[in-house]
């Protein structure tokens, strides 16, 4: 099966870094399925995509949710075709330091990245092992390696790359690969959100990262999409359980 028929999900692919991944796929001829909380709001993702002559279609689930995830996948199989690409990229934060962290603020980050990515694995890997292919990318973090008030989603994030690494051990032999991506300061709504919550101008937060980040700038959206592009290709086959950072220079 060539790359111009398969078949790729992108969660939390309404703006950002899942959106830009989603078109970049859909550029790389593969068929794609836009999966946010509401189908509506992937609706401009989707235009985009189609609008270049690709294919996709919006798909609204809650990727915490079992019953959603299983809907949301079998729905893009019918829409579609079975899926064999996923990018496992659905976040939300809830910053604050420990001792001011709710229970809830805890429990939805871990629900929606770590709860979110088994769910949604576990439903696509069924047509990846029947196809003898494919491709898991999650989306972890520089803040797996420790981030001052991000207790919650740094622990995610790190549990996400422990994930990664025993998806490539199981899933191996089946010939799906997993790899995880772990962006730096990437220039998106959530980072302008944190800029927000600290009281900085969003300008000045930028500019404050890219004094840090030894390629001089910010990283883009699109800096992740070349990234999870080369991993889901057919040529990145003998790469599994990898943990790539693109963040602007060395992180650890």
């Amino acid at each position: 099966m060539t790359s111009t028929s398969r078949i790729a999900i992108v969660t939390g692919a309404a703006r950002g870094i899942g959106a830009a991944i989603a078109t970049r796929l859909a550029t790389d001829g593969l068929a794609v399925a836009v999966i946010d909380l509401d189908a509506a709001s992937c609706e401009a993702t989707v235009s985009g995509i189609t609008a270049a002559g690709g294919r996709a279609v919006a798909v609204g689930a809650d990727v915490s949710d079992e019953a959603a995830v299983s809907a949301a996948v079998a729905e893009v199989a019918d829409r579609l075709g079975p899926p064999t690409v996923l990018v496992n990229n659905a976040g939300v934060i809830r910053d604050n330091l420990l001792f001011k962290m709710s229970l809830s603020d805890w429990e939805t980050v871990m629900g929606v990245h770590l709860r979110g990515s088994f769910l949604m694995t576990r439903a696509v890997q069924a047509h990846m092992t029947e196809a003898r292919f494919g491709r898991v990318v999650n989306l972890s973090s520089t803040s797996a390696l420790g981030n001052r008030g991000q207790v919650n989603y740094s622990a995610a994030k790190a549990g996400l790359q422990g994930f990664t690494k025993t998806l490539a051990l199981e899933l191996g032999r089946f010939g799906v690969t997993a790899n995880a991506i772990a962006p730096g300061f990437i220039e998106t709504e959530m980072t302008a959100a944190t800029a927000e919550r600290m009281r900085v101008p969003f300008e000045e937060f930028k500019a404050g990262a890219a004094a840090q980040i030894p390629v001089g700038r910010v990283g883009q959206p699109a800096d992740i999409a070349h990234t999870a592009s080369f991993l889901v290709s057919e040529g990145a086959g003998f790469i599994s359980g990898q943990v790539i950072y693109v963040a602007g220079g060395p992180t650890c």
